[in-house]
């Protein structure tokens, strides 16, 4: 039976650290585990509760170095952020976006509320990371992959038992964890659900920073409604000129459970039940569609050329029957297009329907003229050159 008299939170915490500093008993059940694990490092580290801690910047060769190569993180953090200190902005907390290194690279703006240790905290270049600041929501965040809340307390450091914080993870296309955006609160804990908030935003950067690493990918967006393409909630994957997955986002792997979807590298139609000029095709027509998957489970598709068309990717080598041992090519099956190959033959079809109307198919596509013309200049040019088989009749 617990101890009706350690019934608040800052009571079991205060008994907690009783517990563990004082006495070397593990506190199993009075804060989460994260928590007491990192307890257990900072010690292991050689740190003392009782320190005190200088929120310095680093150096400003190292942020100009940390800035530089967290470019696209913070392109694709700045709105999402802006969003989020509008929303935050009555709850006395801060935003902070931080890299896997737990340096600040990005913050909500200073407000008057701010305490002092929020004021030294809250500032490009300053390091919140577990070597430095101990136990904290970043620091718990990058160890566990998940969303964190750290509460006054349960800080490490003595010094910091004012603060709260909650951080989620965000990752890159390849699942690996670059960032925390962190929500940091010294005015007393949290009155709303502060790793939720966190989590929400931070999927909101891993999505804008998932599309633009996609420039020569076709983009697609998935879910079971439609209401929640373009938000937080949706699927997005990314299919290469080949017809095979490049990568999901968290939400897209969750849904494609079990259908063959978590992994990279599978082709797309086996997933969604579309090739890739059916994918382009639904990138043409622009709108999303209900498409039953293999799996039985009906999705909205939508898929996203963008200006992607104007950067293809290199045309895959097929085997011919001169380099393919036992090649029968009366019995082959066709070699799949390129996505190069697909979007031209997309871009003619478009033109015919528009009967040469360059503007009209512009639009139709939506892209630009001076697009079209460069294709067609540059399709042109390469049936022309001596290399060229037509070049030689």
């Amino acid at each position: 039976m617990s101890n009706p008299f350690f019934t608040t939170q800052q009571d079991r915490v205060a008994l907690a650290r009783e517990r563990y500093f004082e006495h070397g008993e593990r506190p199993s059940g009075l804060v989460p585990e994260p928590v007491i694990q990192s307890w257990n490092r900072c010690l292991s580290a050689g740190r003392n509760p009782g320190e005190k801690i200088s929120f310095d910047p680093i150096s400003k060769l190292r942020i100009s170095t940390v800035l530089t190569k967290n470019r696209a993180l913070i392109e694709a953090a700045s709105e999402p952020i802006a969003e989020l200190e509008t929303a935050i902005a009555g709850s006395r907390a801060r935003a902070m976006l931080t890299s896997r290194e737990g340096v600040v690279i990005l913050a909500s703006r200073l407000t008057a509320d701010d305490g002092p240790l929020l004021r030294s905290v809250a500032r490009v270049g300053v390091s919140v990371g577990e070597a430095v600041v101990g136990t904290g929501a970043p620091g718990v965040t990058v160890n566990t992959g998940e969303v964190c809340i750290v509460r006054g307390g349960e800080h490490f450091f003595r010094c910091l038992e004012a603060l709260h914080c909650a951080a989620a993870p965000v990752r890159d296309a390849s699942g690996r964890i670059v960032a925390m955006l962190d929500l940091t609160s010294e005015r007393g804990a949290f009155r709303f659900d502060a790793g939720a908030m966190a989590h929400m935003y931070a999927t909101c950067i891993e999505n804008r920073l998932l599309v633009s690493s996609a420039r020569s990918k076709l983009l697609l967006r998935f879910q079971s409604s439609k209401a929640m393409l373009h938000t937080p909630l949706e699927g997005l994957a990314a299919v290469d000129e080949n017809g095979l997955l490049c990568w999901l986002n968290g939400v897209g792997a969750r849904l494609l459970e079990g259908q063959g979807g978590s992994d990279a590298g599978i082709a797309a139609e086996g997933v969604f039940g579309l090739d890739l000029r059916q994918l382009l095709a639904l990138a043409h027509d622009g709108r999303p569609l209900p498409q039953m998957l293999p799996s039985g489970l009906t999705l909205w598709i939508a898929a996203h050329l963008d200006d992607r068309v104007d950067h293809p990717s290199t045309p895959p080598l097929n085997l011919t029957s001169e380099s393919a041992p036992g090649h029968d090519p009366a019995t082959a099956p066709a070699p799949a297009p390129s996505l190069d190959e697909a979007s031209r033959v997309l871009i003619e079809q478009t033109l015919a329907q528009c009967q040469g109307n360059v503007s009209r198919a512009a639009r139709l596509l939506g892209v630009s003229r001076g697009l079209l013309y460069r294709r067609l200049r540059e399709w042109s040019c390469a049936e022309n050159s001596p290399q060229h088989p037509s070049s030689k009749l």
